[in-house]
C-alpha cells in the first residue's frame, strides 16, 4: 500500500502529495489539460476531475492545483484512490512527446546565460519552491529580460508574483546581471 504524505503549500489551491514511490523519475513536469498527458495515465484521470486544473509531477511528489470550487477534505481520498489504482502500471521513467515543453526537453536547449540563469536558480531558488510543490523553469533570454515560467503549486499562488518574484530577481541581479529584469508566465 502506498504511503501518502499530504501538505499545504503557500498556494491555497494548491496542495502536495508526498508519496512512497517515485511518479517522475527524471526532471519534473506540470500539466493543465487531459489532452497533455495521454501518455500518463495517472495525470490524465486526476486532471479529469473536476475542479482540478493542473497536475505537476516531481520524484516522489504530486501537486494538485484546484480552482477553489472544491473542499480538500472532499478530493483528498479521490486523488489518492487514482494515485493507488495507477502505481502499478506507471512508469515513472515516461517520455515526452517533442511539442512538449517538459525539462528534459528546455534542459537540453540551454546554453549560455540561459544555462547560468538556471544554476544560479538551482543552487538559491528551486530548492525553496520544490519544497512547496512548485518549480521554475527558465524560458527565455531578450535583451536584458529574463522570462520565467512556474509550475506546480507556484502557478496562480500569490506569493509568487510578490515576494518570491523580488527574491528571484534580487538572486539575479546578485549572482548575473544588475539590470536584468525578471517576468513570469503561466
Amino acid at each position: 500500500m502506498i504511503q501518502f504524505k499530504i501538505q499545504g503549500t503557500p498556494n491555497p489551491r494548491a496542495r502536495k502529495y508526498i508519496t512512497d514511490q517515485i511518479l517522475k523519475g527524471e526532471g519534473k513536469i506540470s500539466y493543465k489539460d487531459p489532452q497533455e498527458c495521454l501518455h500518463v495515465p495517472l495525470a490524465k484521470e486526476l486532471l479529469e476531475i473536476i475542479g482540478v486544473n493542473q497536475v505537476h509531477l516531481f520524484d516522489s511528489t504530486l501537486t494538485i492545483t484546484q480552482d477553489g470550487s472544491i473542499d480538500w477534505a472532499d478530493l483528498d481520498q479521490v486523488i489518492q484512490d487514482i494515485v493507488m489504482e495507477h502505481m502499478a502500471s506507471h512508469d515513472p521513467d515516461f517520455q515526452e512527446t517533442v511539442d512538449s515543453e517538459s525539462e528534459a526537453t528546455s534542459k537540453k536547449e540551454l546554453t549560455g546565460d540561459l544555462l547560468l540563469i538556471d544554476q544560479i536558480l538551482e543552487t538559491s531558488i528551486r530548492p525553496a519552491l520544490q519544497m512547496d510543490g512548485g518549480d521554475i523553469e527558465v524560458v527565455e533570454l531578450e535583451d536584458n529580460v529574463v522570462t520565467l515560467k512556474y509550475m506546480g503549486a507556484c502557478g496562480g499562488c500569490p506569493s509568487s508574483y510578490t515576494g518570491t518574484l523580488e527574491a528571484i530577481r534580487l538572486t539575479l541581479r546578485e549572482e548575473f546581471r544588475q539590470d536584468l529584469e525578471v517576468v513570469t508566465i503561466e
